[in-house]
């Protein structure tokens, strides 16, 4: 795990710190595997924990704090895959995607972590983060089917990693269904298709640069405008000074 995932309750591993963190985010995962975000609280995860409750504050300061360490945590149980081929690749990350929300728990837990992001800031920048980095992190096996000539060379490989991720939190988040082995073939085979016709090519100006917010003006020559039609037209379609 990578410095930017590391979140407040998280130290080097190993020794008393590491336990302590290892038995409050236990606490949290069954805590939310019996009643669900809505039912954690602060003082439920330090009685079953056996860790004061002045500690999880200090550490993690609020239950948003926990949930998004507890993804943290969880997301090396989704292995990136290296079968040879971009077909393959997509394929066994689509399972271990479809695998890892195959538990309530899990499904609860991303549940709870958006919802967090959407009221606290710092837990909007862990999830961000969080995302970003897997994207990152995942798209090298694009560029390695890129480097084989199974793709565009302008793919954007974070684009395509999206597109494949998305269609499960569509399901978890919006159409509030279980995740399955069919929708991670279905999943897979979209977005290899799509890759293939172009479809995630990179762009050459992001749409919140610079740039795109604020398009370049034409340099101010002191001369009007060119309408494309003669000078003199122009002066005869001015109004009469009145």
């Amino acid at each position: 795990m990578t410095a930017a995932h590391q979140a407040s309750g998280e130290t080097r591993p190993g020794g008393r710190t590491a336990r302590t963190r290892q038995a409050v985010l236990n606490a949290v995962f069954e805590e939310l595997g019996q009643a669900g975000f809505a039912g954690l609280s602060m003082e439920k995860i330090a009685q079953r924990s056996g860790i004061h409750l002045a500690t999880l504050y200090r550490r993690w300061r609020c239950v948003e704090g926990l949930v998004c360490d507890l993804l943290t945590g969880l997301s090396a149980d989704v292995p990136l895959p290296d079968t040879g081929t971009l077909p393959g690749d997509l394929r066994a990350l689509a399972r271990s995607i479809s695998a890892f929300y195959a538990d309530d728990r899990r499904r609860s837990l991303i549940e709870a972590v958006v919802s967090a992001a959407a009221r606290d800031p710092q837990a909007a920048t862990l999830l961000r983060n969080f995302f970003a980095e897997r994207l990152v992190l995942a798209g090298q096996m694009v560029s390695l089917a890129i480097d084989r000539g199974e793709l565009p060379a302008d793919t954007d490989p974070e684009m395509v990693l999206a597109g494949l991720g998305a269609p499960f939190y569509y399901r978890i988040l919006i159409a509030r269904r279980p995740v399955d082995a069919a929708l991670a073939e279905s999943a897979a085979t979209a977005v290899w298709a799509a890759a293939q016709a172009g479809a995630y090519k990179k762009t050459a100006t992001p749409a919140g640069s610079q740039e795109a917010r604020h398009p370049q003006q034409p340099p101010d020559t002191g001369q009007p405008p060119d309408t494309g039609q003669p000078p003199d037209t122009q002066q005869a379609q001015q109004p009469p000074d009145t």
